[in-house]
């Protein structure tokens, strides 16, 4: 097939912010983790599908299963209003967890 451009499971950005390796980033609509470190104003490559363990919003209560929602910050909450679908919940992750498991992009 010659209009394939992309397997879709990774994708290339430009950072606007020191990245960390395993860092969510937010592009678009679409959440990338970092492969790598980013200094700001180079490029890098994002997971776009799979399971990672992100940091939360301590006080949110998040149930496996549950939409979670990136902010922009990219801290993970439960909390729609404001922020973006980062996609799903692979564990329970009750306050006080500073983390919890997301299928991203689901």
């Amino acid at each position: 097939m010659k209009n394939c451009v992309s397997d879709g499971n990774t994708i290339e950005f430009i950072a606007t912010a020191l990245v960390a390796s395993g860092d969510p980033v937010l592009l678009g609509k679409v959440v990338a983790v970092s492969l790598g470190n980013v200094a700001i104003g180079e490029p890098g490559v994002g997971a776009t599908e799979g399971v990672y363990e992100l940091p939360k919003v301590t006080a949110d209560d998040i149930t496996q299963g549950g939409q979670v929602y990136i902010k922009a910050d990219g801290m993970i909450t439960s909390v729609a209003s404001g922020n973006t679908l980062a996609g799903k919940a692979w564990a329970d992750a009750a306050n006080p967890s500073d983390s919890v498991w997301v299928k991203i992009n689901a």
